[in-house]
């Protein structure tokens, strides 16, 4: 557990690429075969089933250091972080401990779910006496899941790649998918045989777009783009080989028993196919509001009623394999060519016109977006290959402007982390009828950090009552707020639920008085 406490440690004080890169690689040079499978396992944003509440964690710390509930609570408070917090609070560990990563991990970790609540208590405590202050850090992490730090997939294969002469791009392939930590997985994962660790199951990595900033012209000659429609539902790879279907999330997850409807479109694809496209929920040739396939999206199984209330489809935009053929590398232009011939198993196309005059006539086009319930555009080069990620150049979404609306700050909250000390967590109201506020919206960004400092002054000035952690003040500062999308809620009590909100700036110019009214922000549903 030390030398992973330390990578943990250096990664988390460097904000240097290289340097992050350098002790990913120095560790996995060095660390067993079975920690560095563990390692990856972490490192790449995955984590097993938190074991019990974090109440339950606060009571044993502060039982541990002989402490108050209460005292450790204002502690928790000054520090931000649960797992930070018990670190620092508990008493200096009474003996050592020579185990690396995998051991708590597979000794304790693991089953810790399955004890009695009284020995789950007594395993904590007995660790905590082990373990040194940035182990307990570490440790404390990994069972509350909160183990973050700072470092995307990309970098942690970069580094898989420099300590290994694995290519990131198998490296990339050989991590989507389930797998299980360990020896053998981290051999395989580093092994120079192409065909080490096949899975007939596992997706390709999903290639990402960039947001277009600049003006659409900037691309040059819109005749070297493919342009599509930006659909707002759940990306999705829908692979057909071995004879069975497997249908993959973009956040890896396997999802072929939620959508059925996928499963069998995918069931009459050739074999050896894989196709990337986004699924919908969709009635009437047109898709329904994301609120409603969220319906199916945390479910693990999906019964008669939600099928027919929630019908879903597939809008295919690419395929990566064709007839067993990995087809990344061909250029876009192929690939679509090789997709029209697929619409007859059942893909849906929403095609764009045929012919767009220029720029200015496909801005046009994408003007209409919001009324076909779509978010904008996409377009990628037709000589594009199909990357690895988030690539700049060759995709781009070209979304709508979001939706903006002015609100009053009524509530705030502190925030976490290096925050922890800040009032950086914000709701936010408009007028009813009555001429009362209402809340609307919650919205922890787009503020600058001088922005941040000011308001957390105003809260602390202006506090009318406080509720736990929360504070009622003054509604007196008008943000604008913007967001993505807004629908109709019985869960809220404005009736309404927007959708990705965030500051878009402080309207210094306005008084409470000129916020938005409910009945303004409502006409923006679409019908």
């Amino acid at each position: 557990m030390r030398d992973f406490a330390t990578l943990y440690l250096d990664l988390d004080s460097s904000n240097r690429t290289n340097d992050k890169v350098a002790f990913m690689v120095e560790y996995f040079r060095t660390a067993s075969a079975e920690d560095a499978g563990w390692a990856v396992y972490f490192l790449t944003g995955r984590r097993p089933k938190r074991p019990f509440a974090s109440t339950k964690f606060q009571l044993w710390a502060a039982e541990t250091a002989g402490i108050s509930p209460w005292l450790f609570t204002e502690c928790y408070d000054a520090v931000g972080d649960l797992a930070e917090t018990i670190a620092l609070v508990l008493p200096p560990p009474i003996e050592t401990n020579q185990e690396g990563l995998a051991w708590w991990v597979q000794n304790v970790l693991l089953g810790l779910a399955k004890e009695p609540e009284e020995d789950q208590r007594r395993i904590v405590q007995e660790c905590w006496q082990r373990l040194t202050t940035p182990e307990r850090l570490v440790f404390n992490k990994l069972i509350t899941g909160a183990f973050r730090v700072g470092v995307s997939q990309e970098l942690v294969v970069r580094a898989l790649s420099m300590s290994s002469g694995v290519p990131q791009a198998t490296l990339s392939h050989r991590l989507m998918g389930d797998w299980t930590a360990g020896s053998l997985f981290f051999e395989s994962l580093l092994s120079l045989d192409q065909d080490a660790s096949e899975d007939l199951s596992r997706p390709y990595p999903f290639c990402l777009a960039h947001p277009l900033e600049a003006a659409a012209s900037s691309l040059g000659d819109l005749s070297e783009w493919h342009v599509e429609w930006k659909w707002d539902g759940i990306r999705a790879q829908v692979i057909r080989r071995g004879g069975n279907t497997y249908v993959w999330s973009r956040g890896e997850e396997l999802i072929t028993s939620r959508f059925p409807e996928i499963a069998a479109i995918g069931d009459r694809l050739p074999e050896g196919t894989v196709i990337d496209g986004e699924i919908l929920a969709w009635s009437e040739g047109r898709p329904l509001p994301f609120a409603e396939l969220q319906k199916r999206i945390g479910r693990k199984t999906v019964g008669a009623k939600l099928l027919q209330s929630v019908p879903v489809t597939l809008i295919a935009f690419d395929v990566l394999e064709f007839e067993g053929v990995d087809l990344r590398a061909r250029p876009l232009s192929d690939r679509v060519q090789i997709l029209d011939q697929l619409k007859t198993t059942g893909l849906v196309e929403v095609p764009m016109p045929k012919t767009v005059n220029g720029w200015s006539e496909l801005a046009a086009i994408r003007d209409q977006a919001r009324d076909l319930r779509v978010e904008g555009l996409m377009l990628k080069r037709k000589s594009s290959v199909y990357g690895v990620g988030r690539k700049r150049g060759d995709w781009w979404k070209w979304k709508l402007d979001p939706f903006t609306i002015d609100a009053v700050l009524i509530y705030a909250q502190r925030g976490s982390g290096k925050r922890a000390s800040l009032y950086t967590d914000y709701t936010f109201a408009v007028w009813n009828d009555e001429r009362q506020l209402v809340p609307v919206a919650k919205a922890y960004s787009g503020l600058t950090d001088a922005e941040i400092k000011e308001v957390d002054a105003f809260v602390r000035k202006n506090t009318q009552d406080k509720f736990g952690p929360v504070r009622t003040v003054t509604p007196m500062l008008v943000m604008e707020l913007a967001f993505e999308g807004i629908q109709k809620s019985s869960r809220h009590k404005s009736g309404i639920a927007v959708r990705f909100p965030r500051i878009a700036r402080w309207r210094h110019d306005k008084l409470p008085a000129d916020a938005n009214t409910l009945e303004e922000i409502k006409r923006l549903i679409p019908d």
